[in-house]
């Protein structure tokens, strides 16, 4: 161990896909956009193990002028509870202002109760009629489904009625709004509708993209497994590459730890060849579920928001530029395709 150098930098492929923005993307921003004029309150979900990437300035161009409240979820799988955990949340907090900022894990009650409270303490404010109409959005797979569905069962005591799963997609349209806060003397119940989920136009920083489909923001058909595995390897290395051990020892070569794992978990082909693509596959779902180290893989710190800030105050990408972009960088990599194959 001690000899151990993890790398310190990843390098990453000018081929690398930079665009997931579908047809049921463009349909379902559009759709929300329309339904602003009786949602009283937008919640926004972000992923807490990608705090700044998992942000879409989609949301903030299209759906202004509506309060928002901004919750990370996945807090279980990126926070271990300590000082630097608590530390980077505050700093998430200011970065934030004026919105309002809560962290939450869907199967902790505790976590779902003060969405709750402080979606009931929002409701009460505006004193409407016919109850207080929510909106949940986010990038996909961040766990807006599991929210509404969390909400529902603490809330009203009803079983699960949006549709989640592991891949994104599960959500392709507006869903029916529910209800979930009983009518009580200061408001006529709290409703919440369902949206699937919106991917950026364009992604320009090609780690960013890695970072989102490791999460899970991008089906596993995009990128390939082997090229995630390396990147969630370097980023296990850095964080502690003792949480591998039962399968191999610390290294930085993918291949290598992917035929350990194959063999260890008996993930084999014919002849007994470990299979590279289905290891790289069950490494990524082990981490996804927290089975390989909960950590985040955003920079927090004040000099990273504050430039992140300034990147947001900059004109947004508009859709037909995202997908000329797109077009010129498929383009420059057929291209590079062809050089390479002469």
């Amino acid at each position: 161990m001690a000899s151990f150098v993890p790398r310190t930098v990843f390098q990453i492929s000018d081929a690398l896909p930079r665009s997931y923005f579908l047809g049921h993307h463009q349909k379902g921003l559009t759709k929300m956009k329309t339904m602003l004029s009786y949602i009283d309150l937008i919640i926004e979900c972000r992923d807490y193990r990608v705090p700044l990437t998992s942000r879409n300035p989609l949301f903030e161009e299209n759906l202004r002028g509506r309060e928002r409240l901004i919750v990370y979820t996945k807090q279980d799988l990126g926070s271990q509870g300590t000082r630097l955990d608590t530390k980077r949340e505050d700093l998430i907090k200011q970065w934030q202002k004026p919105s309002n900022v809560l962290f939450s894990d869907h199967r902790d009650e505790r976590s779902v109760r003060k969405i709750l409270k402080y979606a009931a303490e929002h409701a009460t404010a505006k004193d409407s009629l016919i109850g207080s109409r929510m909106m949940v959005v986010g990038m996909p797979n961040v766990g807006k489904s599991s929210l509404l569905n969390s909400l529902r069962q603490v809330g009203m005591h009803k079983k699960k009625v949006a549709q989640t799963g592991a891949q994104p997609g599960v959500t392709r349209k507006i869903g029916t709004i529910v209800k979930i806060i009983e009518k009580t003397a200061n408001v006529d119940g709290v409703y919440l509708l369902d949206t699937p989920g919106v991917f950026i136009p364009y992604v320009p920083n090609a780690e960013s993209m890695l970072k989102l489909a490791l999460c899970g923001s991008v089906k596993d058909t995009i990128i390939s497994p082997i090229t995630l595995a390396d990147f969630l390897l370097y980023h296990l290395n850095l964080y502690d590459p003792t949480v591998y051990a039962q399968y191999a020892s610390p290294t930085n070569d993918i291949v290598e730890l992917l035929e350990a794992l194959g063999r260890k978990t008996g993930r084999l082909q014919k002849g007994g060849i470990p299979d590279i693509d289905a290891s790289a596959l069950w490494m990524i779902q082990r981490w996804r579920n927290g089975h390989l180290g909960k950590f985040i893989l955003d920079e927090v710190t004040l000099a990273r928001l504050e430039a992140d800030r300034r990147d947001s105050q900059s004109p947004a990408v508009s859709l037909s530029q995202a997908r000329k972009a797109d077009k010129e960088f498929r383009i420059q990599r057929s291209k590079q395709r062809y050089l390479d194959s002469r």
